[in-house]
């Protein structure tokens, strides 16, 4: 999901500019559970993700699927919740259920529930907005105060998205993978879209591959294509308490036409590419203690060996371009071979949209956690419909070539593991 690909797909998408500045604090965890005491208000309105629920395409996606019945079951269960905890219980089954649901379709356990190919990520994503706009609405009896409908709706994003699922396994002779993908993005330009990175967390949470040096376990969760989220430290919060258990991690989204970047550079700059809510944010990436943040993080993956290595398809390359100011400079160039001493951030190789800003919040934490682990980021090839196809929601073509990519990141995460032994 990177701006490169954003920059393509820029006709059509409404961009809005607000002079909001986000927060540079990385987010605490959500407070304990407790029942409300404030006064009750009134159900805001539903986001922009959500109000796009009703349009006929994510209809069909939700009805071939089967994943048209988890916002009514949902909403069912939030109707006989009588308190806060009953609700907040409500809450992390359903989401936690629906994740669990996700994987299991990806991974061919359970009943396909309809005709749409178990390998599609979009059943998760507007099933889960079909959820937030319920809970957003909802008005208990009880009543809710805004604090307190935030913290459920923090624990319904964070569960039907594996974030606080991640269940590395203890013990000697494995290996331990973190990899992360993202929801579909560019919405207003094709709502048809699928995120290929999404799809491959899903279909690889919680598997084993075998490598030359033993099992390696694989733990996965999705991210929102929402700048906000990114400033409240969804990122640091979840990867934060896996990385000291894990042997390697990628984060992953979805970049180029035809080909697979291993990006060298991550940059701490925000473009302004409008997100998932039709935000910008135009500014250095806030993160915690920004005295001591660097402009620029790297990639510890065995960049080399997996270009080497047979893993696909699609190419995959090195790619060490940046765009920079250089120091004591005013104007940004493109630089080919990465970054020069003292220069400022413009864009990483992953350009200046949250696919770099995962990347580099991903990696500054790495480095400031003091791990010596392979870490980096990887993008996969533009998920296309088949020739022709502007209308429908699936065709052969593009199922092979979810399908294709899966199995090549896939490869790509057992050579790092390989390599990196």
């Amino acid at each position: 999901m990177s701006r490169i690909r954003a920059r393509l797909d820029v006709v059509g998408v409404a961009l809005v500019a607000l002079t909001l500045t986000a927060s540079p604090l990385a987010a605490a965890d959500p407070a304990p559970s407790a029942a409300p005491s404030a006064t009750p208000s009134a159900a805001p309105p539903v986001t922009v993700e959500e109000a796009r629920l009703d349009r006929a395409v994510p209809q069909e996606i939700l009805r071939r699927s089967g994943f048209d019945a988890v916002a009514p079951e949902f909403t069912r269960a939030l109707a006989g919740a009588r308190s806060y905890g009953q609700a907040e219980r409500a809450v992390v089954r359903h989401g936690s259920g629906l994740w669990n649901r996700a994987v299991d379709r990806a991974q061919g356990r359970g009943p396909a529930a309809g005709d749409l190919s178990r390998d599609d990520d979009r059943p998760l994503y507007w099933a889960r907005l079909g959820m937030t706009r319920e809970l957003r609405q909802w008005q208990p009896e009880f009543g809710l105060p805004d604090a307190a409908r935030a913290r459920l709706l923090d624990r319904l994003e964070r569960g039907s998205r594996g974030q606080d699922s991640m269940n590395l396994p203890a013990g000697k002779g494995i290996k331990r993978m973190v990899m992360t993908g993202f929801d579909p993005f560019t919405l207003d330009r094709d709502i048809r879209i699928s995120n290929p990175s999404g799809a491959t967390a899903l279909a690889l949470d919680g598997t084993w591959i075998r490598t030359a040096d033993g099992p390696a376990r694989i733990e996965t969760a999705v991210f929102p294509v929402r700048w906000t989220d990114f400033a409240a430290g969804t990122v640091e919060r979840t990867l934060r308490g896996q990385l000291p258990k894990a042997d390697l991690f990628t984060t992953v989204s979805q970049g180029r036409v035809g080909r697979i970047d291993i990006e060298r550079f991550n940059g701490a700059w925000r473009g302004g590419f409008g997100d998932n809510e039709n935000i910008s944010r135009t500014e250095l990436v806030p993160v915690g203690d920004p005295a001591s943040q660097p402009q620029w993080t790297g990639t510890t993956l065995p960049y080399k060996a997996i270009t080497a290595a047979s893993t696909g398809r699609f190419p995959v390359y090195d790619n060490t371009t940046v765009t920079e100011i250089p120091a004591g400079g005013t104007t940004p160039v493109v630089r080919p071979d990465g970054p020069t001493p003292g220069s400022t951030a413009r864009a990483g190789g992953g350009g200046d949209y949250l696919s770099n800003e995962i990347a580099y919040r991903a990696t500054l934490l790495r480095d400031r956690l003091g791990l010596n682990i392979p870490g980096g980021h990887v993008h996969t090839p533009v998920l296309q419909f088949g020739a022709g196809n502007t209308t429908e929601i699936t065709d052969p073509e593009f199922v092979r070539n979810r399908l294709d990519i899966i199995a090549q990141v896939r490869s790509i995460i057992a050579v790092a593991t390989e390599s990196s032994a």
